[in-house]
């Protein structure tokens, strides 16, 4: 009886694990000087995650048609979360490499 009550206590432990750690999250991997994916589509409300996987190069997150500040420089294994409010689809580029774009797509 004890090993089956650890077990399931074990197993919500594990499938619940979404639900404690930002399940709903989304995350873009930076990488080869691009946005990976380039194009996502999340959920009003929902916090996306930028995550620089490169070897050496540091990259940045910014909504310049938004007004807003760019990000500080992510460098490797850095991360940058911005949640996003509203809908609608918006265009975002690295600060120091003007090639590298993206688009985040919110819906209801």
């Amino acid at each position: 009886m004890k090993y089956r009550s650890l077990l399931l206590v074990f197993m919500l432990a594990i499938f619940s694990q979404g639900a404690f750690a930002g399940g709903d999250d989304q995350l873009v991997i930076i990488k080869d000087y691009k946005f990976i994916p380039q194009e996502i589509t999340i959920k009003k409300g929902q916090t996306l995650r930028w995550e620089n996987r490169e070897k050496r190069q540091f990259h940045s997150v910014w909504f310049e048609t938004l007004g807003e500040e760019e990000s500080e420089y992510l460098f490797p294994d850095d991360t940058h979360e911005r949640e996003f409010k509203e809908t609608g689809s918006f265009p975002y580029r690295c600060g120091p490499h003007p090639r590298m774009t993206g688009t985040v797509h919110v819906t209801e």
